[in-house]
């Protein structure tokens, strides 16, 4: 879809997301435009990203939420415009409401691997990490390292959940599988999730033995939380117990 009409059908939508009196009519708009952006050119798309953030502000926690579906739909799409729309993400992990901080975490760890993944891509592809792809790293280790700080923190179980599931697969990805690296490309067509086995090479950003390692010491996390299960609750101790089992 070409930038101008585009921009036309995407206003309307992203004023009456922020304006309108009916939430239903805010959360309808914004489900239209998150369609109108995943049709667009990516560089057409970043044009609306500013207006896209002001409804980080919303005073409805349902549309926040949306708006973080909406960020995880298109922040991809048009990854190398979307450094904007990080601090969003990272702001909503401590929004007011557990639904808004929960549809955070796991946008966030989508995001968080499909970044692993164009990282390793572009490296194997170009031989190089672009710029806006090295600092989009940056913040989601910012978003891992706050994500992991539910677990120790007071706060909703179902909290604790999502970030627990965070962080089983951050080990499975930094935890080395016997598959043959050379065959990473086929891996990715047919879906496969990233490895860290699939870098190779001196990797300008991934360093595979500081990620292996870091991932082997987040193994030591989950046996902390399993030693003070007495003080966990049930739900949140079996969920520990089953997030080790691929680690053994």
């Amino acid at each position: 879809m070409a930038g101008g009409p585009m921009r036309e059908q995407a206003l309307p939508l992203l004023a009456a997301a922020n304006n309108h009196g009916d939430l239903t009519v805010k959360l309808s708009s914004l489900k239209q435009l998150k369609d109108i952006l995943l049709s667009a050119e990516p560089s057409h798309v970043a044009e609306l990203f500013p207006y896209l953030i002001d409804l980080k502000s919303s005073p409805q926690s349902l549309v926040r939420k949306c708006l973080i579906e909406v960020i995880e739909a298109v922040g991809m799409k048009a990854k190398e415009h979307s450094l904007v729309l990080m601090p969003v993400l990272f702001t909503c992990l401590k929004d007011t409401s557990s639904m808004v901080t929960k549809q955070s975490i796991v946008s966030g760890m989508k995001i968080y691997c499909g970044v692993l993944e164009e990282l390793s891509y572009q490296f194997h592809r170009h031989g190089i990490v672009e710029r806006w792809l090295d600092e989009l790293w940056t913040w989601m280790v910012k978003f891992k390292d706050a994500v992991f700080g539910f677990l120790f923190e007071v706060g909703p179980i179902g909290t604790k959940l999502l970030a627990l599931k965070f962080l089983e697969t951050y080990i499975l990805r930094f935890t080395p599988d016997t598959n043959d690296s050379e065959k990473y490309v086929a891996q990715a067509k047919h879906g496969r999730s990233f490895n860290i086995s699939w870098v190779v090479g001196h990797h300008p950003v991934l360093d595979p033995a500081v990620l292996t390692s870091d991932a082997k010491n987040t193994v030591g996390t989950l046996l902390d939380l399993l030693r003070s299960a007495s003080s966990l609750p049930g739900l949140l101790t079996i969920s520990v117990i089953n997030s080790m089992s691929p680690a053994f």
